[in-house]
């Protein structure tokens, strides 16, 4: 038994080892995107542009994410919503944008026919014959972007052979424990993996759902909008079509926030399994990687289950160590989320709960998302 016990704790041991080399990596991942940042020369690029959000009922903070948009310090752009829903509630605000903001341009488009499953992408699809300029942008519809999101955004395509940007994000945690778990996350972990992922395949790979900017000619050279109206994944998929059809996919140094509803516990673990079995789905090889990443659990775990023996508290001290220095270089240096030092006590949590999810997401295929179940099979959506 103690022998047994002894082997359990050696391997934790060497996974909060490697934990903390992954985290040092994302170190020098966020050290390298900070310096690419501070030294790349803005071009003065700033072509009109139609920003499109999908809407689908009340987010948080909704109305000052939609101000956020029309405060822009950009020249020509305008502002497309799109609805399935004439009474969706939604549309309140975006009329009375309209009558605080009469010289922007702000339209909404009705959509009511259903392509798929995916009912953003659907919405999406119908909106973009309205769009009128050749620059398009997406985000999602509680995006709150600082006045010179745009500008910085948008230079990127003075470079042709970018056919898509995206765009780190921080969580605006709501007051539930659930949520800034959530958002702690996003800002420690997530957008660590992301810095990494750059450094690791050249260039990113992928879109996020808080910044996809692109044009017609990309859109109609990857096939368009419709035939992603099933997948779950549709920012991934963007980027990775982009991608595989020869462009780059920028990564923008402009940082935007999220607002997180007030998570119970039951709805924290089906956004997270929503996501955890759509990633593992596409990219399976990447994703059983990710357990290196819950390495402060796992010298939690050794600690417990060998508490006599002294490396499984070193381990456990250099893991903790990288995780709070990654933590802190993320957030606040990169992400500059300022609530990220006053949550650093909820990193374990993060970590057993990141790890719980990480498990049970081989357990199936089955997500529930805006109340619906249904199964993921590459990349697609499928009702149960």
């Amino acid at each position: 038994m103690h022998l047994a016990l002894t082997m359990i704790a050696a391997v934790c041991a060497l996974l909060a080892l490697g934990g903390a080399a992954y985290f040092g990596l994302c170190v020098w991942a966020a050290a390298r995107f900070r310096r690419a940042s501070e030294t790349v020369a803005r071009a003065e690029f700033s072509p009109p542009v139609s920003l499109m959000k999908s809407l689908k009922g009340l987010d948080p903070h909704m109305y000052d994410a939609f101000r956020s948009h029309c405060l822009q310090d950009y020249g020509e752009y305008e502002l497309l919503f799109g609805a399935s829903d004439p009474s969706d509630p939604a549309l309140g605000l975006v009329a009375r944008l309209q009558r605080e903001f009469p010289r922007r341009q702000i339209r909404v488009v009705h959509c009511p026919t259903s392509l798929g499953l995916n009912g953003k992408v659907s919405t999406l699809a119908q909106m973009l014959p309205q769009a009128q300029y050749e620059h398009i942008l997406i985000n999602d519809s509680d995006i709150v972007a600082a006045p010179d999101y745009l500008r910085r955004v948008m230079c990127c395509f003075a470079d042709e052979n970018v056919g898509m940007v995206t765009s780190l994000y921080r969580g605006l945690a709501g007051r539930t424990l659930p949520s800034r778990v959530e958002a702690l996350g996003l800002s420690t972990d997530f957008m660590g993996g992301v810095l990494l992922a750059r450094e690791m395949e050249g260039g990113v790979r992928f879109a996020l759902g808080a910044t996809i900017a692109t044009t017609k000619r990309v859109l109609c050279e990857i096939g368009g909008l419709e035939p992603l109206v099933n997948y779950l994944g549709d920012d991934y998929e963007l980027g990775a079509r982009t991608a595989a059809a020869g462009y780059q996919v920028a990564l923008t140094d402009a940082v935007v926030e999220t607002a997180l509803p007030d998570y119970t516990w039951r709805e924290f673990w089906a956004h997270q399994m929503r996501w955890a079995r759509n990633v593992r789905d596409r990219r399976p090889a990447q994703y059983f990687g990710l357990i290196v990443t819950f390495g402060l659990a796992w010298g939690i775990l050794g600690g417990l289950v060998a508490p006599r023996v002294w490396w499984t508290w070193t381990a456990l001290a250099v893991v903790a160590m990288f995780r709070i220095i990654a933590a802190v270089v993320i957030g606040r240096g990169v992400l500059n989320d300022a609530l990220v030092l006053r949550d650093l006590w909820l990193l374990p949590m993060r970590d057993f709960v990141a790890l719980a999810v990480w498990l049970a997401s081989f357990a199936g295929n089955e997500i529930e998302w805006r109340g619906l179940k249904f199964r993921v099979r590459d990349g697609k959506l499928e009702r149960t």
